[in-house]
């Protein structure tokens, strides 16, 4: 098989000076580089003091080649990638960090949300951010507490911090040993780590929005 039938198994269209071919047949793209993993590979080389020798003998490529793709000459294919990160005890989540998908908008869709149901207490999730630093998460439920219910823990606290709109209904907040009255259109906020309980205390469903930062379980005390 010739080179041009080797570029077209691989599905590639250029002319044959932008490949570069290596004894074992793997194709190689000889142009702009978009992901720059040599740098990567070179200082965790350098660092445990590996010569380019040793990690194309043990990679069965080429010196030349290790050498080409540390300077980000070429893009190695998947396999070679892989190989080279095994040679150098590499955590792949290292060499690909720089190019996760940032995803700023997360959007829970109306009839996508998850619903929890606790006894008398349901959590439709509104959203989350799980994929930032932990300082900065959030979680957004739409809370709904049936009559005499309660949600919460009596006895601990956690860490982070809660901010509540009600919606509907009437509700009380036990805060340590302090209870304070809540009805429709306030609004409360307060750090989680004293044990706190909000209690339904009107004759309907307490519906409300509750965020809490960084998530957790949210946990309920059941029916009283």
């Amino acid at each position: 098989m010739d080179k041009n039938d080797q570029a077209g198994i691989y599905g590639l269209t250029k002319t044959r000076e932008n490949f570069i071919y290596t004894e074992g047949g793997e194709v190689l793209i000889k142009s702009t580089v978009r992901f720059r993993f040599g740098d990567k590979l070179r200082t965790i080389r350098e660092r445990r003091g590996i010569t380019l020798k040793d990690v194309a003998e043990k990679a069965k490529v080429s010196e030349s080649l290790v050498s080409q793709i540390e300077r980000n000459k070429v893009s190695p294919s998947i396999d070679t990638l892989l190989t080279l990160a095994d040679v150098l005890d590499i955590d792949l989540e290292y060499l690909f960090q720089d190019y996760k998908k940032n995803k700023k908008v997360h959007i829970v869709r109306a009839g996508e949300r998850q619903r929890i149901v606790q006894g008398d207490v349901s959590y439709h999730q509104l959203s989350t951010l799980p994929d930032v630093a932990e300082e900065h998460a959030i979680e957004a439920f739409f809370l709904e507490i049936g009559k005499d219910a309660e949600k919460g823990d009596r006895e601990y606290g956690h860490m982070g911090k809660e901010l509540g709109v009600v919606l509907e209904g009437e509700g009380e907040l036990v805060y340590g040993t302090e209870t304070y009255k809540l009805n429709q259109g306030d609004s409360v906020s307060f750090p989680s780590d004293i044990p706190h309980i909000l209690r339904n205390t009107g004759r309907g469903t307490l519906k409300a929005i509750w965020v809490i930062t960084p998530p957790r379980n949210m946990m309920i005390t059941g029916k009283k």
